[in-house]
């Protein structure tokens, strides 16, 4: 099974923080709360967007290897998780490979896991180059819905114990890292959040890793809350823009003095001929051809865009799919399609989407 979407030490001393407690739902069932549905339909939709996650079901890859008389770093394969651990990664990655190191450093991508390894790489002292295919906003994190919270990630049948270390220690980076660059600038916002849950509280799936960064948790039964199912969870995380942080880090690359250039690369013997002698490979999909990892593959998630809506101010995710609010549209989305390569919006499948999302916002019990 995965960590299902939306179910669900390397920290700077800069960023010390008392450490997050698990959290102890309370569950209340007859407080009745109005919000404001989500107006979506057809005729609203301003954009439609097909993402390939880069999954794995043994989980990310951080990973330093010798490679020729230079040192290469792995940091992709991070599943519909890239912006949550963005940060995280991006830490055990650079403390992988900068100790003893000197000299200016080569970034392959320029997604999340790319922009952040440059930033950590900067902030350590050394210059940088991202190469990279695409730029912003032509990448894969250009697509993502921006929740903080790991989904889409690996199969727990299929991580190994020390796996497990270096998932918990991204996830306690990041989370802090995201903190402090909530607000305006880098269009990060804390958002309440619903998490559709079984009927029978009987059947609810235990605990995950996830929880403990889940805050101000409480499960609303029938008649205390406004949605069309049974029983909720409540609990407030971080969104990103995802355009605007990804802007914004591009900007923060080239004001530390970064360097972008726009190139590919077919094999590992093209990447040895890079002047800097180390090398982090933050290629997400592309990892699987360029280092034969057989084991990534494309997971497709499709998303419809609506107009944006003034005062809708919380997520909700479940059968229905997921619809976050955001600045520059309400995303709607809930695909997950194993092994397709096609980055092309299938029209059934939107359909279907915002028919699902209009339907469950139509059975709102009452509105603000």
């Amino acid at each position: 099974m995965h960590l299902a979407r939306r179910q669900l030490i390397a920290a700077a001393p800069v960023l010390a923080l008392p450490a997050c407690q698990p959290p102890r739902p309370q569950t209340i069932a007859a407080r009745p709360a109005c919000l404001p549905p989500a107006n979506i339909s057809a005729s609203r939709v301003i954009r439609t967007l097909a993402g390939l996650r880069p999954y794995r079901a043994a989980g990310f890859v951080v990973r330093a290897e010798p490679f020729g008389g230079k040192r290469l770093v792995h940091n992709y394969g991070h599943g519909g998780a890239g912006i949550t651990l963005s940060w995280g990664t991006s830490r055990l990655a650079v403390d992988l490979g900068l100790p003893g190191h000197g000299g200016p450093v080569a970034v392959i991508g320029s997604g999340i896991v790319g922009l952040t390894t440059a930033r950590l790489v900067q902030e350590a002292g050394f210059a940088v180059t991202l190469y990279a295919a695409q730029l912003p906003p032509h990448t894969t994190s250009n697509i993502a819905g921006g929740q903080w919270h790991p989904a889409s990630l690996y199969d727990p049948d299929q991580v190994t114990p020390e796996w497990i270390a270096q998932f918990e220690a991204a996830m306690d980076y990041s989370w802090r890292r995201f903190q402090i660059m909530t607000g305006d600038e880098y269009g990060i916002r804390w958002l309440p959040t619903y998490l559709q849950m079984r009927d029978d509280p009987a059947e609810d799936p235990g605990p995950d890793l996830a929880n403990r960064y889940e805050t101000d948790v409480t499960i609303l039964g029938p008649g205390a809350h406004p949605f069309p199912v049974a029983r909720v969870r409540r609990f407030t995380t971080m969104y990103a823009e995802t355009g605007h942080l990804l802007r914004q880090l591009m900007r923060d690359v080239q004001l530390a003095g970064g360097k972008f250039a726009v190139r590919a690369f077919a094999s590992p013997a093209e990447l040895a001929t890079l002047p800097e002698p180390l090398i982090f490979n933050c290629t997400g999909l592309g990892a699987g051809k360029l280092f034969g990892d057989s084991q990534i593959e494309p997971v497709r998630g499709q998303l419809a865009v609506v107009l944006p809506q003034p005062g809708l101010d919380y997520a909700f995710a479940g059968r229905m799919g997921y619809m976050f609010p955001r600045g520059d549209g309400i995303i709607c989305g809930g695909t997950f399609e194993h092994g397709e390569w096609d980055a092309t919006p299938d029209p059934q499948a939107i359909a279907r989407i915002i028919a699902k999302q209009q339907a469950f916002f139509a059975g709102f019990r009452c509105t603000a």
